[in-house]
């Protein structure tokens, strides 16, 4: 679990956070919803400790993160996998190696040990005997998987995504959700995902953060966020045709029920 208290920050005067609060749950997908440049990259920095906060705290299962000694603030960032919106994979590097750079890094381990975890994860997430392929070689949602399978290969508790889906056809964007859940549930891992897509909200927001200029206007669950009296989330909701019919129906089904 991790809890955020009072989050503040500003950059040369510009407010981008203003006094966010709340506990992102174990074993769920936690989401950061909200249009562009509402400040949800920027919380996640605060959050991981790439940006500090200029008023405000960060725990991670109760220990104090913001500000503490260096050495918790290490052992904790030992625990973060991070997926970037690029998946950020070094060009040079075939696959088993750019996994196994956290492990070399991080850890301790055998090179055996380290090919073994590194096979372990490649075939969770789809990509058995890959080992060797460049990522010049591999399709946008290939080196998503890369990227998934590289952040959890240290054995992380706490997993960060940025905007995870970006450059993905639907399909595969799908996909992408699907194995973030499964691999959520499946360890108990702690997971927050910056996005702006309402397809993922609706299939694996377990709970839902929306912000707007700086701000935390709501949070919730995807069976939620379809009825809410927030002007703000509606009108970022329902800006597009398809989720306007999905409202419609609900509301239509809704009535008919009601009338029987």
């Amino acid at each position: 679990m991790i809890e955020i208290h009072n989050i503040h920050k500003s950059f040369n005067g510009v407010k981008v956070l203003d006094g966010i609060s709340g506990v992102f749950e174990t074993g769920k997908t936690n989401l950061l919803l909200g249009a562009s440049g509402t400040g949800k990259s920027v919380l996640l920095k605060c959050i991981v400790g790439l940006v500090k906060p200029d008023i405000g705290s960060v725990t991670f299962d109760g220990t104090y993160f913001t500000n503490n000694k260096l050495g918790i603030k290490q052992e904790i960032r030992r625990k973060i996998g991070m997926l970037f919106q690029s998946s950020a994979l070094f060009d040079s590097m075939t696959v088993e190696k750019n996994i196994e750079f956290p492990l070399k890094m991080l850890g301790d381990m055998e090179k055996d040990e380290r090919i073994d975890r590194v096979n372990t994860v490649l075939k969770r997430v789809g990509l058995e005997g890959a080992n060797k392929k460049m990522p010049s070689e591999l399709s946008g949602g290939m080196k998503k998987r890369v990227g998934i399978a590289r952040a959890i290969a240290p054995h992380c508790t706490y997993l960060f995504c940025d905007e995870p889906n970006s450059g993905l056809d639907p399909l595969t964007a799908l996909k992408i959700d699907e194995l973030i859940k499964e691999i959520t549930e499946e360890y108990g891992i702690t997971t927050i995902i910056v996005t702006h897509d309402m397809n993922s909200v609706i299939e694996i927001g377990d709970k839902i953060f929306f912000l707007y200029k700086g701000k935390k206007l709501w949070e919730g669950t995807r069976d939620a966020i379809l009825d809410t009296d927030v002007k703000e989330l509606n009108e970022f909701i329902f800006s597009n045709r398809l989720m306007r019919d999905a409202k419609k129906i609900e509301d239509e089904e809704e009535e008919t029920e009601s009338n029987r």
